[in-house]
């Protein structure tokens, strides 16, 4: 448990400073002024990016510490729809997942709430 506690909390800092390079970013795309029509559409392309990425970003940042939060809680390495165990290349591969393989082609298929 101390190698997922350990890959969480590496992964959060990883995606805390790109949030805020993310941020930061969209502050100066903010700040261009765009003199032409093509400028402003790049302009405009670039902040729609960058707010998406950054959304990405959070999520799994609430993810991570969903999954920190099981750790505390001894609940780490179940799926929190079935309570069943994860598979371990699931968690080697993503670590704050929340649902096992077959609870996760449920959610993506609507079968399933988050």
């Amino acid at each position: 448990m101390e190698l997922y506690k350990k890959r969480l909390l590496e992964r959060k800092q990883q995606l805390q400073e790109t949030v805020s390079k993310t941020e930061q970013d969209g502050r100066e795309a903010d700040e261009e002024v765009a003199p032409d029509i093509s400028d402003k559409a790049t302009n405009s392309y670039t902040k729609e990016f960058l707010f998406k990425q950054s959304n990405d970003d959070h999520f799994i940042l609430q993810l991570i510490d969903e999954a920190l939060e099981r750790l505390g809680n001894k609940e780490f390495g179940a799926c929190v729809a079935c309570g069943g165990d994860m598979q371990v290349k699931r968690l080697e591969a993503v670590p704050w997942a929340r649902h096992c393989i077959e609870c996760q082609k449920k959610q993506e298929q609507g079968l399933l709430e988050a």
